[in-house]
């Protein structure tokens, strides 16, 4: 599917939703930026090698507009969205696809090339913060434990386990967001 092209932003939208920051390294900015709109699939939570909780979604954000004619317009863009560890792990038990949200994080972009030779590249959010939209909802929070910060052994987490509590969750509705 192709792209439209993504409308030039005012200044007034760049102030409220984009801002630069500093990172460790000198010279080096990253973008920070936030939306709102839909899920457009429910989060999907795996896991990596070592342990690391990942999910991925997508949002899908809808901007309409009367044109020049007075005519109502309407466009929508999408975007992948990735967020790790204790986020991961929240947003997989409490959002599910349909629901109105409110990811912040920064503009990330890979490349890869694929196994015909073509190279690729994509930009998606990486998620510092992700929340309901109440805007036209209601939420309960519910508090989780969080984990301390020096894992050992004996408090480390056990994949299995954290997978199958996910999944039992997510097939008893058990999603902190309710409509």
């Amino acid at each position: 599917p192709t792209l439209a092209p993504l409308r030039a932003a005012s200044v007034h939208d760049r102030a409220r939703n984009q801002h630069h920051t500093r990172t460790a390294q000198e010279g080096e900015t990253h973008m920070s930026t936030t939306i709102t709109g839909n899920l457009t699939r429910d989060p999907e939570l795996r896991f990596t090698p070592n342990g690391q909780a990942v999910a991925t979604f997508g949002v899908a954000v809808n901007r309409k507009w009367k044109d020049a004619r007075g005519e109502q317009q309407e466009h929508a863009s999408f975007f992948d969205v990735k967020c790790w560890r204790e986020l991961a792990e929240n947003v997989t038990n409490s959002l599910t696809k349909g629901d109105r949200v409110i990811v912040t994080g920064r503009l990330e972009q890979r490349s890869w090339e694929t196994d015909s030779g073509e190279k690729r590249s994509k930009v998606e959010i990486v998620a510092d913060e992700v929340g309901p939209s109440l805007r036209w909802a209601n939420a309960t929070v519910t508090r989780v434990e969080r984990q301390g910060s020096k894992p050992d052994a004996t408090q480390g987490p056990d994949i299995g386990h954290r997978r199958q509590v996910c999944r039992r969750l997510k097939s008893r509705g058990q999603a902190g967001f309710q409509r």
